[in-house]
């Protein structure tokens, strides 16, 4: 059996490779994104937040990140 040495995962419709078993917490942490004003989505489903450091990343997977930003 092959062993994957890289994962390639789409953030935000942009393509990224990251090393196996990465959580989706370090994944955002890696590219510096704050997890505060944000919706995070993987594969067409919200995430909730408080699970975010169990999730492992598969390859593939695709992640999108919403900002909210307020207005009057």
């Amino acid at each position: 059996m092959k062993k994957i040495n890289k994962v390639k995962i789409k953030i935000n419709g942009k393509n990224f490779v990251i090393k196996p078993k990465m959580t989706l917490k370090e994944v955002i942490t890696k590219y510096k994104i704050s997890e505060k004003k944000v919706a995070i989505e993987l594969n067409e489903k919200i995430v909730n937040k408080e699970k975010i450091r169990k999730i492992k990343v598969k390859n593939l997977d695709k992640i999108e990140i919403v900002h909210f930003i307020g207005g009057g």
